[in-house]
């Protein structure tokens, strides 16, 4: 007979169930297409572990449930306002800590589902991760370069002992001069991939003159070679080429080969420009903010301490729950990393001094 204790686990485990049925839910009522499939066979899989438990409670649901835990709420009240690739990136770190491989009145079959679900969620979260990958890196170096950088230099000039005038105006520009760097630099950095990219780009010419080719004398099949097809590949497209030019079809059915789409990928240069610009001033106003404010001397240094911590903090946790590692552990590497930087500088206008300024 199960004990009371068997009663009240089983009660949590229904609960978690159908928490955790309803964030796949929401999150399918987000999605389009194969993503939402997916989501919804997650979503009916939480129900048959959540049926399995009301079963062993005797097929009527307790009079009073236990709350679900706080990381599945949490998730929950994501879902159904965000349904973002944080939410996916919380669920797989949710599904890696199955309780049931310990749970003697669960199913093998449970366990089994359970580790199944933390690869297709994984799968989910690796495809929003993909699409997330080169924005949410431009976005965090930005930010923590503009952070790291002017808390380094307003500490820097800070601990020289020179008036708080000066520590404001290196800060604004540091600020200035390291966002039109960033900008300048995104800039040339997209442009000079493009003007690159449109160099390698293929011709249509060998094509468009196929119709008088003799495909038994021409070297058509070697262009595709050049453009990375296997020999046999190159061959049977130059034939279907040679063969609907002279049937006067223009077009190439078999499609593009190369790096047509790679422009989209690269992004536009002015569109990085400013973005890097904003994300670098965004993340380096931070640490000015004391002076801006009027503050000057420790208590000034101490604010903008607090304030670029937050940040950085923030940032790494961000960090960590994307990749599906520790967010804490994350959190705290960004902290000692930006807070190394400053203490070197801070250290080097200890040591000179308003004397040498």
């Amino acid at each position: 007979m199960p004990t009371e204790a068997d009663r009240r686990q089983w009660a949590r485990y229904l609960v978690e169930e159908r928490a955790e049925g309803a964030v796949y839910s929401r999150l399918a009522g987000r999605r389009e297409g194969e993503e939402r499939e997916i989501l919804l066979g997650l979503a009916d899989a939480e129900r048959r572990h959540e049926q399995h438990w009301l079963t062993l409670l005797g097929g009527e649901e307790p009079a009073r449930l236990p709350k679900a835990g706080l990381r599945s709420r949490m998730l929950g009240w994501m879902a159904g306002r965000f349904g973002s690739i944080f939410v996916l990136a919380l669920a797989q770190s949710a599904e890696a800590r199955s309780p049931y491989d310990a749970e003697v009145h669960a199913t093998a079959a449970m366990r089994a589902d359970e580790k199944v679900h933390h690869e297709v969620v994984r799968g989910l979260a690796a495809r929003g991760r993909r699409r997330l990958s080169g924005s949410f890196r431009a976005a965090v170096f930005g930010a923590n370069d503009g952070l790291v950088s002017n808390l380094a230099l307003v500490l820097g000039i800070g601990a020289t002992g020179v008036g708080s005038g000066l520590v404001l105006f290196s800060g604004i520009a540091g600020l200035l001069a390291g966002a039109l760097s960033m900008g300048a630099g995104e800039f040339v950095s997209v442009r000079s991939q493009r003007e690159l990219l449109a160099s390698t780009e293929e011709s249509g010419d060998a094509d468009a003159a196929a119709g008088d080719l003799d495909i038994d004398e021409n070297e058509l099949a070697l262009v595709y070679r050049a453009r990375g097809m296997s020999e046999q590949e190159s061959l049977a497209r130059a034939t279907r080429v040679v063969a609907a030019a002279q049937a006067g079809i223009r077009r190439d059915v078999t499609g593009p080969i190369g790096v047509h789409g790679d422009h989209d990928i690269v992004g536009r240069d002015w569109t990085a420009a400013l973005s890097s610009f904003l994300l670098f001033a965004s993340g380096a106003i931070v640490p000015v903010l004391p002076w801006l404010f009027g503050m000057s001397g420790t208590g000034a240094i101490i604010l903008a301490l607090v304030l670029v911590g937050v940040a950085l903090l923030g940032t790494g946790a961000m960090v960590g729950i994307l990749s599906g590692g520790p967010p804490l552990k994350r959190a705290l590497r960004q902290l000692a990393i930006g807070f190394g930087a400053a203490a070197v500088t801070y250290a080097l206008g200890l040591v000179f001094g308003v004397g040498a300024v």
